[in-house]
This record gives C-alpha cells, sequence and structure tokens, in this order.
C-alpha cells in the first residue's frame, strides 16, 4: 500500500467506509460534481496567447515566440547569447532529439542536479489569465529541471495555453483522467521570489533567477 492510499483509507475508516470506493459509489460523485455548474467567472475579451505573453512578461519573465519546434534550439541559443549564459543545458526526453548541436548547445537528457545552470522543459500547458505554467511530474518530466537551475526554458505550444485555471484543471481530468494524476503538478509563474526580508523584492530566492517561454505556433493575427 502506498503513503497515499494508507491515508485515503484512513480519512475512508474515518467515515465509516471500508475497501476503495467502488463504480457505484464513483459514479455518484461524478453525478453530483456533474449536476453542480462551476461558478461564475469574469468576462473576458482578450485573445488567449496575447494575454499569456504580456502576463508572463509582468511576471519578469521574458517571450520568444517561433513558428515550429525545429526553430526552437536557435531561439534558444539566441536567449543564452544575449543573457552571457553558458550553452550547455538539461532537458526533458520530449525535446532531446531537437537539433540542439547544430544551434551550438550541448544538451543532456536527465533530471537536472545543483551544478546545472540552464534547465529546459515542455509544459503540459500555459494559463493565459495569470501567464502561469503547470507542468507535471512524471518519470520523463522531472521537477528538478525547472527547479534546481538557475535559468529555467520553458518551451510551450500555443496551442496548449488555456484561458483560466479551470480550463487547465479540466484539461488535465479529460487526458489524464482520474487514476492516472501525477505525483506532484507545479504552477510556475515567473521566477522564483520572496519579499519576505524588510519588503525587499529578491528573485532566485528558492528556485531559477529567470524564465523564458519559448511559444511554438503563429502568432495571432491582427
Amino acid at each position: 500500500m502506498t503513503a497515499r492510499e494508507n491515508i485515503l483509507a484512513r480519512i475512508r475508516a474515518a467515515q465509516g467506509r471500508s475497501g476503495a470506493p467502488g463504480v457505484e459509489e464513483r459514479a455518484s460523485v461524478a453525478a453530483h460534481i456533474g449536476a453542480h455548474p462551476p461558478g461564475p467567472r469574469p468576462q473576458v475579451a482578450w485573445e488567449d496567447v496575447a494575454r499569456f505573453s504580456s502576463c508572463a512578461v509582468k511576471l519578469s519573465t521574458t517571450v520568444d515566440q517561433v513558428a515550429a519546434f525545429a526553430d526552437v534550439p536557435q531561439a534558444v541559443a539566441r536567449y543564452l547569447e544575449q543573457n552571457k549564459l553558458p550553452k550547455s543545458a538539461v532537458c526533458w526526453p520530449d525535446l532531446f532529439e531537437l537539433e540542439w548541436q547544430a544551434a551550438g548547445i550541448d544538451v543532456e537528457s536527465r533530471a537536472a542536479e545543483g551544478s546545472d545552470l540552464v534547465g529546459i522543459t515542455s509544459a503540459f500547458c500555459a494559463i493565459a489569465e495569470t501567464g502561469t505554467l503547470m507542468t507535471l511530474s512524471g518519470p520523463r518530466t522531472p521537477a528538478t529541471t525547472s527547479l534546481l537551475p538557475e535559468t529555467h526554458i520553458a518551451v510551450v505550444r500555443a496551442s496548449r495555453i488555456v484561458r483560466g485555471m479551470e480550463d487547465a484543471w479540466n484539461l488535465l481530468r479529460d487526458e489524464r483522467g482520474a487514476n492516472f494524476m501525477p505525483r506532484a503538478l507545479n504552477f510556475i509563474s515567473g521566477p522564483s521570489r520572496t519579499a519576505d526580508i524588510e519588503q525587499t523584492l529578491v528573485l532566485g530566492a528558492h528556485g531559477p533567477y529567470r524564465v523564458h517561454i519559448v511559444l511554438v505556433g503563429d502568432p495571432p493575427a491582427d
């Protein structure tokens, strides 16, 4: 029994229930949720990609946009050169097959360690309303790659930008289902920051100093 199952079993025991929830119980819960529509949300008139980029920049994130995944390595190389950062990085496996060497970047496909300075990841989705990335942990998506290096570069499909937090959760439920949720889920809204000491804002306190996003997809039409 995993720790999660143990905790849930203790909760069920305290409720006077035994064993794992059956099909009928799950169906009852699903019907209850379906019968209660979500609460009101503000009316919006923004275009999702433009809104996401604008909000991300306000969070001290930098944003670039390319037409296709083949253009990502050169975009990353430009960013590293402009910021005088090392041209070496670790990345998630789904990005390893890109032409990094042709762009002059030495990339390894593995989880980040304390000595790694640049981590490159994708994202499950991005949230237009707040300029936030949503990432899921897993064997092929280790959280350390976005958390340990001083610089986090995220490659995000423009088509994976959703309007709000509610839409991100709905997308996760639709694509993963209740039985395949990740062990951990992270929302990334710009570089790590704190103002705990004398209300002075400090970047990089508990994670990356820099977050750079490469959006893949055509920009919105004027």
